[in-house]
């Protein structure tokens, strides 16, 4: 009976399959959307130079890519408002990470119980439902008043803004869970603590993640949003205050330097779902 049980169960994680140990991980070569990927984002650079080289627009405007590299140069090496760069980023990235940590430790429970129990999902659904279609920025007023402005009114705001998408596809998740899939592991002797943490919760994998991306991008516009209306540091306030300045290629760097950030962070996610979940897309 042990050995079915577990055997039904390592089928639903696997949603009916299991992965072969020497695909697990396994990187695919290049092709030919990476080939268009690239294409895409020199043709944009280009079109970038040829606009600066032309002078089409104010260099006050649209600062050429020398400038901007040159930008980037001189901050890398004398900072910025008494700052360095890579000072900036960090503060950036610790208030981003520290909420993201909060909210994989308690929406992820959270929304996984609240999809299971009708009476767990009344206490949170009133309150995400209240708070979530209101912009970030319009109760942060409230936290700076209550917290101040250093880090943690702007943790919370992160980790509010964070916590919704997860809940919400946590809850999407057990909806979608295959109802004989549960029964398959009851009838044979699982127990309500084996069917949620070997049923329930690798099925719900798949949903958790796309939260996850979801609430890291969400919650890292919300971060410039929050360091340009109150903070002191931070790469969202330093390109407000270089915008005060008209400093153009200042604020480019700032928002390059995002940009990539936040691609970074999102294939690091995606990496580790096709570790955790390598059966996604293969039922």
């Amino acid at each position: 009976m042990a050995e079915q049980l577990a055997a039904v169960l390592r089928g639903i994680r696997t949603g009916g399959k299991i992965p072969s140990p020497f695909s697990f991980g396994k990187k695919s070569p290049l092709s030919l959307e990476h080939l268009i990927t690239a294409m895409t984002v020199g043709l944009i650079f280009l079109a970038w130079y040829v606009v600066t080289a032309h002078h089409i627009f104010s260099d006050v405007i649209v600062p050429s890519p020398a400038r901007v590299w040159a930008a980037f140069l001189t901050i890398c090496s004398e900072g910025y408002k008494g700052t360095s760069l890579l000072g900036h980023f960090a503060v950036s990235m610790e208030r981003l990470l520290a909420a993201f940590v909060l909210v994989v430790i308690t929406a992820i429970p959270i929304g996984l119980l609240s999809g299971c129990s009708t009476k767990i999902r009344a206490v949170f659904d009133p309150i995400i439902s209240f708070y979530r279609p209101l912009p970030p920025l319009a109760y942060y007023t409230m936290l700076v008043i209550w917290m101040g402005i250093d880090n943690s009114s702007k943790i919370t705001l992160l980790y509010l803004a964070g916590f919704a998408p997860v809940y919400l596809s946590c809850l999407s998740g057990v909806a979608k869970v295959r109802r004989d899939f549960v029964r398959g592991a009851q009838v044979l002797g699982a127990s309500k603590h084996q069917v949620f943490l070997h049923v329930i919760f690798p099925a719900c994998l798949p949903d958790i993640f796309t939260g996850l991306r979801t609430a890291l991008g969400f919650s890292y516009t919300t971060l410039v949003a929050a360091e340009m209306v109150a903070a002191e540091n931070g790469i969202g306030w330093m390109v407000l205050d270089a915008s005060k300045f008209l400093m153009s290629d200042v604020i480019f760097v700032g928002i390059i330097l995002m940009g990539v950030t936040g691609i970074l962070m999102d294939w690091a996610l995606l990496d580790l779902e096709r570790r955790i979940v390598p059966w996604k897309g293969k039922e």
